[in-house]
């Protein structure tokens, strides 16, 4: 019969194990973004009366009849940007920039007025990458305005959609974007970019999560990503996939501010 000590030790074990394989879903579930908050999708946000909306810059595109799936690029602009730029431009697609603040926005303000220019749609990422849940309301709503009021310096239209660090919110986040007049916007399709240069691989993961009304994750800062993206783009074309901002996808309706969507 094992003896208490070693009941115990194996007890104690199976808790740690069990807590590390819990902090690590955690984790998991944070950075896909699915964190247990509701969210909105985009089809029912289109079942909603239709409001006041600008006119797309690519082309009048209805969601409700065609396939829109909405490319997004995160923690820009980078030293890549440019180049992302241009292949967008060539290949008449839009695409929705959650853009950082501090040494992002700061150090290139030149690509943010392009990127408003050029018809695509400019939002905030918050100003320094912090974690939002971690922080005080004061510093929540610091995070949120910088970036807006430079945005809005830069381009003449402040911000109406944001994406939290790490797609992780609360009721306290909402409540500040509601305030700040934000709508807060996830993802449904990841490549991980993060964690590979390989354009390859982030061009097969985005293919095989991406389906109507896909919110597309990428960053443009990693080497590996802006290769990858014509590929992404001609094979989601083939597909009959029509690339929208992130605002078209929701059209005629619109986000709310205080809300998630994904």
């Amino acid at each position: 019969m094992p003896s208490l000590t070693h009941k115990m030790k194996k007890t104690g074990t199976a808790f740690r194990t069990a807590g590390t394989l819990a902090a690590t879903a955690a984790l998991t579930l944070a950075l896909s973004g699915c964190t247990g908050t509701d969210t909105t999708a985009p089809s029912t946000v289109r079942a909603r009366p239709a409001t006041d909306m600008q006119p797309a810059r690519f082309g009048a595109v209805d969601c409700r009849e065609v396939k829109c799936i909405a490319l997004t690029f995160d923690a820009g602009p980078s030293e890549h940007s440019a180049r992302l730029l241009d292949i967008l431009k060539d290949k008449q697609v839009p695409a929705t920039f959650f853009l950082l603040g501090e040494r992002h926005v700061e150090k290139y303000p030149e690509l943010v007025r392009r990127m408003a220019d050029e018809g695509h749609e400019v939002a905030s990422h918050t100003w320094d990458h912090k974690i939002l849940t971690e922080l005080r309301p004061e510093e929540i709503r610091e995070e949120l305005e910088r970036p807006n009021e430079e945005i809005e310096r830069l381009t003449g239209r402040r911000p109406t959609l944001m994406r939290p660090p790490q797609g992780r919110t609360d009721d306290t986040v909402h409540a500040i974007c509601r305030e700040l007049g934000l709508s807060e916007v996830l993802w449904s399709v990841t490549a991980k970019d993060y964690k590979t240069t390989d354009s390859g691989l982030i061009t097969r993961r985005v293919l095989a999560q991406s389906s109507r009304d896909g919110i597309i994750l990428l960053h443009d800062l990693y080497d590996g990503t802006v290769p990858a993206v014509p590929g992404i783009i001609d094979a989601l074309k083939e597909r009959g996939f029509v690339f929208v901002t992130v605002p078209q996808l929701l059209a005629p309706g619109k986000a709310e501010p205080g809300e998630v969507y994904r």
